[in-house]
């Protein structure tokens, strides 16, 4: 699931940067990239990936 949520960041920040859309100091695309960096990073450590049941 996070890996989604870190293609649908990336997407989101190229088009910011490819519309050239000004946005504030907080919403920019390295901002939004970053925090999908930090889900793609969350998603390969393995947070988010479910439950497992224990027998």
């Amino acid at each position: 699931m996070l890996g989604v949520v870190a293609a649908v960041l990336f997407f989101i920040a190229f088009l910011i940067n490819a519309a050239e859309i000004g946005t504030n100091d907080v919403f920019s695309s390295v901002n939004v990239m970053l925090l999908g960096l930090t889900a793609l990073a969350l998603h390969v450590a393995g947070v988010g990936t479910g439950w497992s049941r224990r027998r």
